[in-house]
């Protein structure tokens, strides 16, 4: 049986991103397999995290299997 993924709210997602951002929790919640890669770098200094952050808010930033935040 495939494994379902629920859609994130975007509030929370937003939360998250703002405090978590730099670890990468809101990717991993959000079902992207390249997390890790914001954990160790610690969010790009910052930068992946502002621009995920944004984009989030923006509403550009999509699950990661395209269905959009409610």
């Amino acid at each position: 049986m495939a494994e379902q993924k629920t859609v994130q709210s975007k509030t929370t997602m937003i939360l998250i991103s703002f405090f978590l951002g730099g670890l990468g929790i809101h990717r991993l919640m959000m079902g992207y397999s390249n997390w890790w890669l914001m954990l160790i770098t610690l969010g790009g200094c910052g930068l992946w995290a502002l621009i995920d952050f944004i984009k989030i808010i923006t509403g550009s930033m999509k699950m990661a299997d395209g269905r959009d935040l409610v």
